[in-house]
């Protein structure tokens, strides 16, 4: 956002709290114009097309009409994503998340500094100095860029060690991701002395009723949703961080991010992408659920910019089939394992595809079989995007716009399009007002 339109935002904002935002046909309701609480959910690289896919993978074939999703119930607006100038027009995650952080354009490998590489405030950090309890659930380790750009500040968001020691000065209530590997003996017992709760096996995640917790569930991401199905982990870690950090009666900020459909969109992995995909949509109907039983939340969901061009088509071919991907039973990096391990790979690789093998598939599969894990991976996704008419651009990032969806008090700010830095100049207006000390 450039200075001169600040002060138009600013009045606009001013404006609109001013009146009650939610309304029906009998007036106002009870929510209030300010929220107490925000979630800000980011889906890591769902772009639009991301959005339109999963509409069309959720949709129930029986019916004529195309079932909306989660996502067009609750879209608003678009947002830019572009980085700093330095860096051109294309975002990596860390600039992406400084921008939604602390409204501030960065360079790409940014962790919430500016182009000199000087410490810019977060949301979750003022939210933190004015008595709100804070605290992240993600499905990557929990000092990747994302939310470590929420959390801290480095030169370089490769700096994983020195972003998980720095976690220790955030004194948030709640963290919940994977991540292991970054945090040795030695640091896990400096968060045990500042008085976080550290636990490693999901299952005891129901033993922690107070914060604070530092949760990690992994040695680096969380398993792939397609790989387990029912697990449901991202909605559990949300709605455990709902519980958690809605015991302060001041308030709160939460982030969850989908951050593993981003790196399906790396792997140009249509499979595996739905499913993040739809353990995201899950989350955001917790949150969503959660707005209603609690009138002062506010959330607000975007993406932090489009991974891999996804396209729906290809090749001059009008169509697209979805129903393929919905019979898949693993991700192509669990197929490809057992490919490559199994004696009757051919029939168990059909099972788990949930289709039949042409001859001319199984000569090019067993020819990438014998060329390793990840050349049989690879092969497995080419094999689903010929037969579902998917297409790619990159194994990298897009400079596509992506959406904004919202509910809850305030969420008209975020109608129409605005830039990533205006997202995160809104939600720092709609956080408390410091107290004057008493005279």
């Amino acid at each position: 956002m450039s200075f001169t339109k600040a002060p138009l935002l600013l009045l606009g904002i001013s404006l609109l709290l001013s009146t009650p935002v939610w309304a029906d046909e009998t007036g106002p309701t009870k929510a209030p114009s300010r929220p107490k609480n925000i979630v800000i959910m980011i889906g890591d690289g769902m772009g639009p097309s991301y959005t339109s896919a999963y509409r069309y993978y959720k949709d129930n074939p029986d019916t004529e009409e195309v079932e909306q999703t989660v996502f067009d119930r609750l879209l608003v607006g678009m947002a830019s994503t572009y980085p700093a100038s330095v860096s051109g027009y294309v975002t990596d995650s860390a600039a992406a998340a400084t921008a939604l952080a602390t409204g501030v354009k960065s360079y790409n490998g940014a962790i919430s500094v500016d182009t000199q590489k000087q410490p810019l405030p977060t949301i979750l950090e003022k939210a933190k100095s004015l008595g709100l309890s804070t605290g992240v659930a993600v499905t990557s380790q929990i000092n990747h860029a994302t939310p470590a750009a929420f959390l801290a500040h480095n030169e370089s968001r490769k700096n994983y060690d020195a972003l998980a020691l720095s976690y220790l000065e955030t004194n948030a209530d709640v963290f919940l991701g994977g991540g292991q590997k970054y945090f040795p003996p030695a640091l896990l017992e400096q968060f045990k002395a500042k008085g976080y709760q550290h636990i490693s096996r999901f299952e005891d995640l129901a033993s922690i009723t107070q914060p604070k917790v530092l949760g990690l569930f992994a040695e680096v991401q969380l398993p792939w949703a397609i790989d387990e199905k029912d697990a449901r982990k991202l909605s559990t870690l949300t709605q455990k961080a709902l519980s958690l950090l809605s015991q302060n009666d001041q308030g709160f900020v939460l982030l969850v991010e989908g951050s593993l459909i981003d790196w399906a969109g790396h792997n140009n992995d249509i499979a595996t992408a739905m499913g993040e995909m739809d353990e995201f949509s899950n989350a955001i109907e917790v949150v969503e659920q959660f707005v209603r039983e609690h009138p002062d939340t506010l959330m607000v969901i975007t993406a932090d910019h489009n991974t891999g061009g996804l396209s729906i088509g290809v090749d001059g071919n009008y169509n697209w089939n979805p129903e393929i991907l919905r019979n898949i039973s693993a991700s192509t990096d669990t197929l490809a394992l057992a490919a490559i391990t199994g004696e009757q790979w051919q029939a168990d690789l059909a099972r788990g595809l949930g289709f039949e093998l042409s001859e001319e598939e199984v000569a090019k599969l067993n020819v990438a079989r014998m060329q390793g894990l990840e050349t049989m991976a690879v092969a497995i996704r080419h094999l689903i995007d010929k037969r579902t008419d998917t297409g790619w651009t990159t194994d990298g990032h897009t400079g596509t716009d992506v959406q904004v969806f919202a509910a809850g008090p305030a969420s008209e700010l975020f109608n129409g399009h605005q830039d990533n830095t205006d997202i995160a100049n809104k939600i720092f207006s709609l956080l408390p007002k410091p107290k004057k000390p008493k005279s």
